[in-house]
This record gives structure tokens, sequence and C-alpha cells, in this order.
């Protein structure tokens, strides 16, 4: 593979002097080919949206041989396409030996799956009793009438993607839209058109002090099951989360703002962009290593324990925004 235009960043292979994409780990020269097992699964050479059998190839490998592994593909496919494509589909099945129906199949009984092209933004909008009673199909209404659309479809100019969802595992919060994988709670429909700007602006420019998206946990270790919270070190107001971390030959410690949303971190020493760190609880120092892969660029995931229930998880890639919540167990 030839260097990918507009690659901001390069590395040298061990073979010269020729430059090839710092995240490729398809070309045997990569220095960080060595670093990881698994191949880095976005990279400057797959432009979002185009279809690549080398990536789906990629994900196939990665996990085929793994329990549920048919979904685990499909979800990989559908993060980096936005959709299923078909030619993406006919790859599995020919690769997992999985029939074409199966496929169809666990791609059309899960809603989170989409076998036409979404818009660059996916506006959900929970619609269970929870958020219902607090007025949710309101905010979906004012949604569908400023975006022209009724949930399930898609924009002209395929920017979003609107959906009404039965859950979203955040009952605590409702009325819950969630755009992106960013939650917002209690939405009314007043906010509606501020959540469409922020959207098109962008979802990871946040005001820690304004933002509603924004909001402290309380965390604990999966393993041990103790807080995590350092209280003598507070990050923007709040408690920081204190872990042990390690990467190359480092080991020191990081903390991370407690708020939801922010991505503010403080560290003992200076963590180059794009390494994977291992995480480690700093009272029992079990690693903090979850079953997960990040949905973005597919570090492993880091888990966390909610207190009241629940389970944050954040990517071990330095630079990565990726973080998901799961608040299921809160009550209200």
């Amino acid at each position: 593979m030839d260097q990918p235009q507009g690659s901001a960043t390069a590395a040298q292979t061990d073979e010269g002097n020729v430059e090839i994409c710092s995240t490729c780990m398809h070309l045997p020269g990569c220095k960080l080919r060595s670093k990881q097992d698994s191949p880095i699964l976005l990279c400057d050479e797959f432009e979002e949206g185009e279809w690549n059998a080398d990536l789906v190839t990629a994900l196939i490998d990665k996990h085929r041989d793994q329990r549920g592994g048919l979904i685990s593909i499909l979800e990989g496919v559908q993060a980096n396409y936005g959709f299923l494509p078909e030619d993406a589909l006919r790859l599995v099945s020919a690769r997992t030996g999985r029939s074409l129906v199966d496929i169809y199949g666990v791609a059309t009984f899960y809603k989170t799956f989409s076998l036409e092209p979404r818009g660059r933004h996916l506006c959900s909008v929970c619609v269970g009793t929870a958020c219902h009673v607090r007025n949710s199909p309101a905010v979906a209404d004012e949604l569908a009438c400023q975006l022209g659309v009724q949930p399930g479809e898609t924009t002209e100019d395929r920017e979003f993607s609107f959906e009404t969802v039965n859950c979203l595992g955040a009952c605590a919060l409702g009325p819950v839209v969630v755009v992106d994988g960013h939650y917002f709670p209690q939405v009314t429909t007043r906010e509606v058109g501020e959540i469409l700007e922020k959207t098109k602006t962008g979802l990871d420019r946040v005001e820690v002090a304004t933002d509603e998206r924004v909001f402290p946990i309380e965390v604990f270790c999966a393993r041990c099951n103790r807080s995590l919270m350092d209280h003598r070190h507070p990050i923007e107001g709040h408690p920081s989360v204190r872990v042990t971390i390690s990467f190359g030959r480092k080991h020191g410690w990081l903390r991370l703002s407690s708020l939801y949303g922010s991505y503010t971190i403080e560290s003992e020493d200076q963590i180059p962009e794009k390494t994977i760190a291992h995480f480690f609880c700093p009272t029992c120092h079990a690693e903090l290593a979850g079953a997960t892969d990040c949905p973005l660029c597919a570090a492993p995931m880091v888990p966390l324990i909610v207190r009241g229930g629940g389970m944050v998880q954040i990517c071990s890639r330095r630079g990565c925004t990726s973080h998901l919540l799961d608040v299921s167990g809160l009550g209200a």
C-alpha cells in the first residue's frame, strides 16, 4: 500500500525511508505491528463509507472464532460504514461459512443494524414507559418536525437519521435523546433545536460548566469493588478518578475527570497519541480489562462500575474519545 493522500502522520519502515500510514497494520514494515497482535481497523487508507474488502476481512479474522463473533463482525462493519453493505455481508458469508440467509436474519433481527445507508448522525429518542410518561413522544414529534422526516427515515442531505427506540437503559435520565452515542438527559421540546445545532457543530466540543450532557459519576473497581475516586485531587471541581496505567516501559498514575462527557486527564508521564495503555486498580492492582473492543479504533475498552448500578467503559487508546455508558441498574 502506498501512503494515503492527506494522511496527517507517517512512520518509516525498518527497511528504509519509505513513508507509510502510521496506523496501518497491513504493511510488514510498520513499526506498530510489533506492538499489537490485532490490526488497527481504522486508518486514513479506509475512507469512511467506502467499501474496502481488507477492512472487512480484518474484522472477520478478529472475531469469527469468538462466541457471538458474527454480531461483533456486523457491529464492526456497521461502525465503519454506517450500514451493512451487501458486498460486505457476502464476504462475511464466504469467509465464515455462514449462509447469507442466516446473516441477513441476524442483521434484520437487531434494530441497531441497518441494510440501508444512514445519515452522518444517528438521533435516537427513547419512547419506553419511563420516558413516555415524561413526555418523550412530544420530543420525538419536535425532532421529526425540525428534521422533516419520520422515525426510521434519513434526511435528504444524509445529515441525520432519526429513530425511536423502546429503551436506552437510562430510565432515570428520561426523556433521553442519544445522538452518535452522546446522551442528552431530561430533554424538553425547547432543547431539540439546540441538540441538533450542537450535533452539526461537533458533539465532542463540550463546555463542562454549562453542557447538560456532562454530569458527575462515582466509579469503582470492577474486580475489588473499591472506590476509584480521589477526593484530594479534584479535576474540574469534582473528585478525580485515579487508576494506575502502564504503556511501553512506563508505569505510573493517571487521573481522569469524573464528569461523564469530559475528556480531561492528568498523568504522571506524557502518553503519546494513539498509544494503548493498560489500566489497573490502585488498590487490588488487578487489570481493568473488559471483553469489549472500542467501536471506533478496536482498542480494548476499560470497564468501571458506576455507583448505584451500571457501568461506564472508556477507550484505552490515547486520543480516542469513545465511551459507553450503561446505567440500566439505576433507580428512578
